[in-house]
């Protein structure tokens, strides 16, 4: 099993206006394992092919992981943000499944 140490990127809503709420990128560095290592290359009527990691990274939560769990956008793996397809939650770690690379908001 190889080791994962990298930020994951959590949405966590502020009020910028009020009644209006967006949400701010915070990241924070975990350490973990790397369950799966695994790529794909979706094909079809693009000129270039979409590229897609399904790799499963194990990290243990903490307090406010678990309280912005919905959060969680992206994580950084290889020296780029990928976006966290899935989440399986085994306490005290938490299983993300990573997807496409992520194009969104940053710190």
């Amino acid at each position: 099993m190889a080791r994962f140490y990298g930020a994951i990127g959590v949405g966590v809503p502020k009020e910028v206006s009020p009644g209006v709420w967006e949400d701010q990128i915070v990241e924070r560095c975990y350490f973990g394992n790397i369950t799966r290592i695994y790529r794909n290359m979706e094909g079809g009527s693009k000129i270039l092919d979409d590229f897609r990691v399904n790799n499963q990274i194990s990290i243990v939560a903490d307090a406010f992981l678990d309280e912005n769990l919905a959060g969680i956008r992206y994580v950084t793996w290889m020296r780029t943000r990928w976006t966290v397809g899935s989440i399986e939650v085994a306490r005290p770690r938490l299983v993300l499944e990573l997807g496409k690379v992520y194009n969104g908001p940053t710190p």
